[in-house]
């Protein structure tokens, strides 16, 4: 059974779900979903462990800012540390992370700082700032929309009114057109409707120049010690594990093949199938 909390981190109301029973397991999403892309991860997991699966910040009305338009706490350094907030605030750590998209990178982060936080690390279908091993995957440029979202006022302005059909592109292409269950995708819509809710969303799009200095600087001086998977799917495929390579003393690698971008509600059996013996490895060490 999930249970939706309401817990206060950084002087922010998160809504967290969780589930379960057991070592405790760190769930961090993406865009433009919410804690429901987990759902079948969860359901798959709750047997043996504690699932904890926020929205983040930039679902929050509390992320903006006094004048209610400049969004803070959108880098990726900020996201790791709501999410060791939370965990502190729930008395969960050590826990296993588990993050995709753009909650890979704080939970990366959230790993090689807090390590004393973090047992696990399985990420998945992003990429880590500036790092060596992209370069194939980003040999004619990054995807469309980060250009896009990083442009201040311009996407939120150009997509109100239309949130159900973008919201449904990014779900079909990240399905390979399978689509998702109506009631999730009612769920990603309902969270990234109007403009405000638009702009906290691509605050995380403006911030990512500073989150990929703050991982420069991370992996400058620290290295990712704790076990580490790396996931890839349809489109970002091996980049990750690439670049996490040289930087992580203990990391494992796969690629599923036909699956697309949002592996969770894509192929949801075949990703359990991996973290599952991973989890039962690092609990029972």
């Amino acid at each position: 059974m999930t249970i939706l909390r309401r817990v206060s981190v950084h002087g922010v109301d998160l809504d967290v779900a969780v589930a379960g029973r057991g070592p405790a397991v760190l769930l961090l999403h993406g865009f433009p979903h919410t804690w429901e892309v987990w759902t079948d991860v969860m359901a798959g997991l709750s047997d043996r462990y504690r699932l904890i699966a926020p929205d983040l910040r930039w679902l929050s009305a509390d992320g903006r800012s006094e004048d209610g338009r400049t969004e803070r706490g959108y880098d990726a350094g900020s996201l790791a540390d709501d999410a060791a907030g939370l965990l502190e605030a729930l008395d969960a750590g050590p826990a296993a992370v588990i993050g995709i998209d753009a909650g890979t990178p704080p939970a990366f982060l959230l790993a090689l700082r807090r390590p004393d936080l973090v047992r696990q690390l399985v990420v998945m279908e992003s990429l880590l700032g500036r790092e060596p091993g992209a370069e194939d995957f980003l040999a004619h440029g990054a995807p469309w929309w980060f250009g896009f979202h990083a442009v201040p006022g311009l996407a939120e302005s150009v997509i109100e009114g239309h949130e159900d059909r973008y919201v449904d592109w990014f779900l079909d292409t990240g399905t390979l057109g399978d689509g998702v269950r109506p009631e999730i995708r009612d769920a990603f819509v309902r969270a990234h409707t109007g403009r405000d809710a638009l702009r906290r969303a691509f605050a995380t799009y403006r911030a990512l120049p500073e989150s990929a200095e703050q991982i420069r600087r991370a992996t400058a001086s620290a290295r990712l010690t704790v076990p580490t998977m790396a996931v890839g799917a349809h489109p970002v495929g091996t980049a990750l594990e690439r670049q996490l390579r040289p930087l992580a003393d203990d990391l494992t690698g796969h690629l599923l093949e036909d699956c697309g971008h949002i592996i969770p509600l894509h192929r949801p059996e075949a990703l359990l199938a991996l973290v599952r013996p991973f989890l039962a490895d690092g609990h029972s060490s």
